[in-house]
């Protein structure tokens, strides 16, 4: 599961879904005239309440959130978890609204129970049903709610793939240092190197100058150099057999490694080894 793929839709249906949880554990009714001392019962003393309301619209708003959260989304039936949820949540607002116009049941069925009304657990439960519903429902649709809940973070100095810092070892663009060179010096051994731009330190010989662009020339123009690279939004990594099925999803935020182009699409390499072929270049940010 990954957390950043998560919308502002999904965050409004957390939240209430957190309202909805305390909400049941408040007065189901309200009678008029009560003591302070009258022990009323909350929402979870109404078995229809509990599992018309409460599971209801948790269970909705959980299968919402872990559908967009997985990498692929999970079908049952035809339809995938994200559609159960939203029929969830809507059901649990019908209940909401059907158990505000008569809080008592089947009690009145002989006649109105005096002075008894919703109370505040069924109000809040309600409020809570109905935003989580309108959320769920809206987040497809709605380009404000469609942004990413945790925006991906853009340190100054970001860690490449595999835990190597910025610079080190086997991250693009460092130095590396050649068989048998002193440290800090990148040219022959008890030599120094050429400064930035290719001047010759003083004792060194002119043709030392020409070092960067006879390496430059060794390699072929059309090779491919692997590289460190970010999405900007999550972007599905497909399998390198050509199957249509997603086998994991880049999110921003974290550094991936490009060992291979093939065509427009890059073979990346996620941290945990897999391999597969990212279609959707574009916008990528380069390490």
């Amino acid at each position: 599961m990954n957390i950043r793929s998560l919308t502002r839709g999904d965050g409004v249906v957390i939240g209430a879904a957190v309202l909805l949880l305390i909400a049941s554990f408040l007065d189901i009714y309200s009678f008029d005239g009560a003591p302070d001392s009258a022990e009323i019962p909350s929402l979870w003393g109404s078995g229809p309440v509990v599992l018309g309301v409460v599971l209801a619209g948790v269970i909705g708003a959980a299968l919402v959130v872990v559908s967009h959260a997985m990498p692929q989304p999970k079908k049952v039936a035809g339809l995938d978890l994200g559609q159960f949820g939203i029929a969830f949540t809507v059901f649990a607002a019908w209940s909401a609204l059907g158990n505000i116009f008569d809080p008592a049941g089947a009690f009145d069925n002989d006649g109105p129970v005096s002075g008894l009304s919703a109370g505040i657990g069924l109000i809040l439960a309600l409020v809570a049903t109905l935003v989580m519903a309108a959320a769920a429902v809206a987040t497809p649709l709605v380009p404000a709610l469609k942004g990413s809940l945790v925006p991906a973070a853009r340190p100054a100095a970001p860690q490449p793939y595999g835990g190597q810092p910025q610079g080190g070892y086997g991250y693009p663009g460092a130095q590396q240092q050649p068989y048998g060179g002193q440290p800090g010096h990148p040219g022959q051994p008890g030599q120094p190197g050429p400064s930035f731009g290719g001047q010759p330190q003083p004792g060194q010989p002119q043709a030392a100058q020409p070092q960067a662009p006879q390496q430059a020339q060794a390699q072929p123009a059309g090779d491919f150099s692997p590289f460190w690279f970010a999405v900007p939004v999550p972007r599905p990594l497909f399998a390198e057999d050509g199957s249509p099925t997603p086998i994991a999803e880049l999110a921003p935020g974290t550094w991936y490694l490009a060992v291979e182009q093939r065509g427009a699409n890059l073979v990346a390499q996620t941290q945990d080894g897999r391999r597969g072929v990212l279609q959707d270049t574009s916008g990528i940010q380069r390490g």
